[in-house]
């Protein structure tokens, strides 16, 4: 069921999408695929909810939030079930880390909403006091992807609704569950139209973008999802943000303890299967360790079992996307471990290591979203840099040294939004994530986000 107006309701055409559970591969439900007339609804909804959520106060934003939050910890058995069921996720990992993070994302911008940020008031120019209002954008129609839905989906509606906006937020078409189970128990706290859940595929999306409605379209998918949306979105000039795909270097230097390092970067490369924008996939590594280092790496990588330390790939296109990658590797790349599906249901992937590769390979270039780690040789510094940057994305990437003038150094040079020294992959609700280039721009998290729901409106007055 769709949630609109503070409530389920089906798609008026009826028509439903089938949901597969990724670790068995068989049907797990069903969806309702959205039309015009449902975001029509949904959309008009959200503006009639606008006229009074935007004059509610940061206190009252703030408790609905708090709210939200203390009822998703207190639900995440549900929620965790809602997630697996669609993901095929580790059941443990959704509990003790995903749902954890979306109760402190909620957290974080119910206190944001009380901390708006603007130049003093003043008197700019004599005989006139100014003023900065810092107001709500309006109605804001965001897209969630398949690999994090419950943790995106909060990523996106608590900035916007801390600021005093409205929601219509599209699930990806795969994990459509969290969503409205987050707008079912939201409702609760929140006027009715506020947050609203529109379930669909890639033109329920579209129609979604392109209504006249909506004052800012967030999304969070791969960059060509993320390049329709912006072109969509420009004809009527519309506000974007662009959470969208990565490639993250991860140059590790012939000081750092191998054993430790290979340990890191395997957690970091097959946490969610790979299927994280940030994931630690692209290895650089100083010629004079790299022979060893990629043994090491490679037993560290065979450890990890699917189905045991990480789930499924997403669906079967997502699998043979992945498997496509393995199957079209140049003859001068060595894969020391994996690179096929192990027997038995699911969309399961083995992990897999792969050397010997070229910059211009298309597994090097190319966004993977599955659990595989390529390994490339450098021979210093400035080739390590200029290998890290060789790509069109810049949204993370790591440094792995003991030599602390040199993380200063690189972590300067790279061309990425986030830049961890010794670790990969850590996120706190404080610090903005977001990327440059191909990986879109826009902040989530932190207070970043939140001011990207407001805009600033001057107000003078003339006092003589």
């Amino acid at each position: 069921m769709n949630f609109v107006d503070g409530k389920e309701v089906p798609a008026t055409g009826g028509r439903t999408l089938e949901l597969t559970d990724p670790a068995t591969g068989e049907m797990s439900g069903t969806s309702p695929l959205s039309e015009q007339s449902d975001v029509d609804a949904a959309l008009e909804s959200a503006r009639r909810a606008f006229r009074a959520w935007r004059r509610s106060t940061p206190a009252q934003r703030q408790l609905a939030l708090l709210k939200i939050a203390d009822a998703l910890e207190s639900r995440a058995e549900e929620f965790a079930d809602a997630e697996v069921r669609e993901t095929g996720k580790i059941r443990r990992v959704v509990l003790e880390e995903e749902v954890p993070e979306s109760v402190s994302a909620l957290r974080f911008f119910a206190g944001a909403a009380r901390q708006l940020d603007g130049t003093a008031s003043a008197e700019y120019l004599p005989g006139h006091t100014s003023s900065i209002r810092r107001e709500p954008v309006g109605v804001c129609a965001q897209i969630a992807p398949w690999n994090y839905p419950l943790m995106m989906g909060v990523w996106k509606i608590a900035p916007a609704l801390a600021a005093g906006n409205t929601v219509v937020l599209k699930p990806a078409e795969t994990t459509p569950g969290t969503a409205v189970l987050l707008a079912k128990v939201a409702a609760e706290f929140l006027p009715a139209g506020a947050f609203n859940v529109i379930c669909g595929d890639r033109d329920t999306g579209r129609a979604l973008v392109r209504h006249p409605i909506p004052e800012l379209v967030s999304i969070t998918g791969s960059t060509r999802a993320g390049i329709d949306v912006a072109t969509v979105a420009a004809a009527d000039l519309k506000r974007t943000h662009l959470e969208l795909g990565g490639n993250a270097p991860l140059l590790v230097f012939e000081d750092v303890n191998l054993e430790e390092t290979a340990e890191g970067i395997v957690g970091a490369a097959f946490y969610n299967a790979g299927q994280d924008c940030t994931a630690g996939s692209r290895v650089l590594v100083h010629e004079s360790i790299h022979d060893e280092f990629t043994a090491v790496l490679t037993k560290a990588a065979a450890a990890h079992r699917p189905g045991t330390h990480f789930g499924p790939l997403n669906s079967a296109a997502q699998l043979d996307r992945v498997r496509g990658l393995i199957d079209r590797l140049p003859a001068h790349a060595t894969v020391h471990t994996g690179g096929t599906s192990p027997a038995g249901a699911g969309f399961y992937f083995e992990p897999t290591v792969v050397s010997g590769l070229a910059q211009d390979d298309e597994i090097v270039q190319e966004e993977i979203f599955g659990p595989v780690i390529t390994v490339q040789r450098f021979g210093n510094e400035a080739e390590a840099v200029e290998l890290a940057n060789g790509v069109p994305y810049g949204l993370a990437s790591s440094v792995w040294t003991n030599d602390h003038a040199r993380a200063v150094r690189v972590s300067g040079e790279l061309d990425f939004g986030c830049v961890w020294i010794n670790t990969h992959g850590p996120l706190a609700a404080e610090m903005p994530h977001g990327g440059f280039g191909h990986s879109g721009h826009g902040k989530d998290l932190s207070a970043y986000s939140f001011a990207e729901y407001t805009r600033v409106k001057h107000v003078m007055t003339r006092y003589e």
